[in-house]
């Protein structure tokens, strides 16, 4: 599969290395579609609510930031919808929205040439909640067929690869939310090793009472009950994170394979991708993790051969749990110096959807570029002691067309990308 996939390499089996993103699909509390998400960015208006996908009275977490109005049949025929999870509901329309942006044929003419490689965290909540639920409440104590299949972390990457019958290199990348950036890194490396196509990214669906209670135990998620004031990164008043559902897809192509078929939009090529590890498990206070994940930013400026201050913007993690943005907030100034690249995050509209979360900052990035604009950062009011970055205050002009993606999973993963606009 894999020397078939290489083999290909593009219509004339002569590729670049340069990994470009030609296609974004974008399913997220801000809308579905790149269009509704870019435009909720803009304005700063928030999209994070109480929960509606189960009863969260009993929880003291209420608010979530889930995808409006989102019917799995619009996106998959039904029996896809039985024998999945939302994850992989929202993972099927996604990929149909990238796939319809890059402008390519589905099915692919060769089908060697296609790979998969999206982002995993938690896997099949609902529908494990659901199985769970009738095993222990009824008399025949059995699952349903798909329970074996649905929430297992690699779903979501099987269900899109047989869907769309891309049968290149195909693999799932599992760091918690660093591998919203670790998949395009390994797309990118695809790229290297003569798979023209490759579509990265991930989504997530952390939204059911044991999902939840899972994400209460580390002590990290916010409990206030106002949607605006919930989720302020870097701020004095930061209290933690909201949970959020969505992500984003990405069509990674050769360059030469984009530019011979007429791609219709580049919106980017990832220049540069770093990645480390903390060897440590995350606690509240987030210490010692800034030299581990600094030096993950800066693998990514020298793989792309980019200076510090050829960076346009940073586009953060944005925990919003104190210790851990202090820490960002260092590892930042370790790689940058006392004066940073402008800063943003739109977390705060949203809420944090894990491996989702960075897949959807990096489309923001993407459009960023795109559009020559940086959005406002959210949730921001006055900086915490040790945050003081280059905050974006008011939309404004990017001073260069590069932006660093940086993204943290817990139990010490870090993971950086780089992105540069394309300019021909």
């Amino acid at each position: 599969m894999t020397g078939r996939a290489a083999a290909s390499g593009g219509p004339s089996g002569a590729g670049t290395g340069r990994a470009v993103i030609t296609g974004v699909g974008v399913v997220a509390p801000t809308g579905v579609g790149t269009d509704a998400h870019w435009k909720r960015v803009l304005a700063g208006e928030s999209a994070i609510g109480r929960i509606t996908l189960f009863d969260p009275s009993p929880y003291p977490v209420t608010l979530a930031g889930e995808v409006p109005d989102f019917d799995p049949l619009a996106w998959a025929d039904t029996r896809q919808a039985v024998q999945t999870d939302r994850w992989t509901q929202l993972g099927f329309a996604a990929t149909r929205l990238a796939l319809a942006d890059a402008g390519l044929t589905d099915p692919p003419a060769d089908p060697y040439a296609y790979a998969v490689t999206l982002a995993s965290s938690s896997g099949g909540n609902l529908f494990g909640q659901k199985e769970l639920q009738r095993l222990w409440s009824q008399p025949s104590r059995t699952v349903g067929a798909y329970q074996s299949i649905a929430w297992f972390y690699a779903a979501t990457v099987g269900q899109v690869s047989i869907a769309h019958q891309f049968k290149g290199p195909c693999g799932v990348l599992t760091t918690e939310a660093a591998g919203g950036l670790d998949s395009l890194a390994h797309a990118a490396r695809l790229i290297r090793r003569g798979t023209p196509v490759v579509l990265a990214g991930g989504t997530e669906c952390p939204l059911s009472p044991y999902a939840l209670t899972c994400q209460l135990r580390g002590g990290l998620v916010s409990t206030a009950d106002d949607p605006a004031r919930a989720y302020r990164p870097f701020d004095a008043d930061a209290g933690g994170y909201v949970p959020a559902e969505g992500g984003a897809v990405f069509v990674v192509e050769d360059l030469a394979h984009a530019r011979e078929r007429g791609a219709p939009v580049i919106y980017g090529e990832v220049a540069g991708w770093g990645a480390s590890h903390d060897a440590r498990h995350t606690d509240i206070e987030g210490a010692g993790t800034a030299a581990h994940y600094a030096r993950a930013m800066d693998l990514a400026l020298r793989r792309a051969g980019v200076r510090p201050d050829e960076v346009g913007l940073v586009v953060p993690d944005a925990l919003g749990v104190r210790g851990h943005d202090r820490a960002e907030a260092r590892a930042l100034r370790g790689v940058f110096g006392p004066t940073t690249p402008p800063v943003t995050t739109s977390k705060p509209l949203t809420g944090r959807a894990h491996q989702g979360g960075a897949a959807l900052d990096v489309a923001t990035a993407l459009l960023a570029l795109r559009h020559d604009m940086l959005p406002a950062t959210v949730g921001l009011d006055r900086p915490a002691p040790g945050c003081e970055l280059d905050f974006v205050r008011e939309p404004r002009r990017p001073r260069a067309t590069t932006a660093l993606v940086c993204a943290r999973g817990f139990d010490g993963f870090n993971s950086a990308v780089l992105l540069r606009g394309y300019g021909g």
